[in-house]
């Protein structure tokens, strides 16, 4: 087995992975690794390999390196890798894919970074036999089908905004693939009447939008239409103005962490109520 060499490495000498699809935690994540790595110091080396000018791209542990900027420690414990650029795309997808939490966008954009990767491997590669599909290679190494990664790296044709509202949960996975095929303009066209309806299509709407697009029916008042129906089965929702809470919150914290901190608050509220409860009896 081979043992791999450790070597601590100035911060200062560290560069992020281009392009790296995963984005950094700023709420109750990023606060819980920083506390742990304050109380305990960083205790699995991160993993880099080595970059122009003296200095080491990461490829694994950017939010650990993040949490030591913060807590102002100047070296990290690091194993440097002599890898390629398709090599160390690879590694890092496989070093990040497997968190805890991932968002739809995260997932998408990492899918399709080691698919790239692998077909270019594919095309250099001089070895003989049949090669695997890069989705199914994939496949092999997480849980999601090859028919699920081609689906998540349909995200990435999504405009930023909304492809947002899909990591927030506003618009869900399988609605949004069928959208991520409408052109930029029917995309924005969408995006405007879904802030102006405040409504989100569910699958079959999304479906029918598509095959307007593929018709050449796509027009504002038809996706205006679309978009009010009466959902079946619609379940009514609580909805608060971000003005009205964001001020109990710190402001680093995105929608998701405050959507989870209340969550979290209320759980702990409910069991409070169900103690109270059986004391009373």
């Amino acid at each position: 087995m081979e043992v791999k060499m450790i070597k601590n490495i100035s911060i200062d000498l560290l560069v992020p992975f281009e392009n790296h699809p995963f984005k950094e935690r700023s709420g109750i994540e990023q606060q819980e690794l920083t506390e742990s790595i304050k109380e305990n110091g960083l205790l699995e080396p991160i993993i880099v390999r080595s970059f122009p000018a003296g200095k080491y791209e990461i490829i694994s542990g950017h939010r650990r390196v993040e949490a030591c900027k913060e807590l102002g420690i100047t070296e990290v414990p690091a194993i440097i890798e002599e890898l390629t650029k398709d090599e160390a795309i690879v590694q890092m997808v496989d070093s990040n894919i497997h968190r805890e939490h991932i968002l739809p966008s995260e997932k998408a954009f990492a899918y399709k970074m080691k698919s790239e990767a692998l077909k270019h491997q594919g095309k250099t590669s001089c070895q003989l036999g049949t090669k695997l599909r890069t989705d199914e290679k994939i496949a092999e190494t997480v849980d999601d089908s090859a028919r699920q990664i081609q689906r998540y790296i349909c995200l990435t044709y999504l405009i930023p905004e909304l492809l947002k509202l899909v990591d927030e949960e506003r618009i869900a996975f399988t609605p949004a693939v069928e959208i991520s095929y409408l052109s930029e303009y029917e995309q924005r066209t969408l995006l405007d009447q879904i802030e102006f309806t405040d409504a989100t299509p569910s699958l079959s709407q999304a479906q029918r939008l598509r095959k307007f697009s593929k018709d050449g029916n796509f027009f504002v008042d038809t996706v205006f239409a679309v978009l009010n129906e009466e959902k079946p089965n619609q379940k009514e929702q609580v909805r608060f103005m971000e003005e009205d809470i964001r001020k109990y919150f710190p402001k680093s914290y995105t929608k998701s962490d405050m959507q989870k901190t209340i969550i979290s608050l209320l759980e702990k509220w409910q069991k409070q109520r169900e103690r109270n409860r059986r004391d009373e009896r």
